[in-house]
């Protein structure tokens, strides 16, 4: 329908997706916790929450490491981690686009004055 929109390169399964009033979300559970995620980047940039660098990765190891587990084993996560996790590692992205746009700042102003 959207095509334009579609942006993210996810699976799209109905198994690993939420359903509301029997549509399907466009994106699977982790993949809509992480965009979720990305909404905290007006408070990160405004530094009315500031994460430290080494918190902001240590925030996106469960996704790589529940999505890893699944892949290598039998073991299926429940929608509800898949989101929590997603979460999580879409708000240590943009801790760390928020540490580096202020470091590129910082630099810029040093560069200009």
């Amino acid at each position: 329908m959207f095509k334009f929109l579609d942006f993210s390169y996810c699976h799209r399964k109905p198994e690993r997706s939420f359903f509301w009033r029997g549509k399907q979300f466009p994106t699977c559970a982790r993949c809509t916790g992480i965009h979720l995620g990305y909404l905290s980047i007006f408070v990160l940039f405004t530094n009315i929450v500031y994460i430290p660098f080494l918190l902001s990765v240590l925030m996106i190891l469960p996704t790589y490491l529940d999505g890893l587990i699944q892949a290598l084993t039998k073991y299926e996560s429940s929608n509800i981690i898949r989101v929590s996790t997603g979460i999580m590692a879409g708000i240590g992205s943009m801790s760390i686009l928020a540490i580096v746009g202020q470091i590129i700042g910082i630099y810029l102003l040093k560069f200009i004055n």
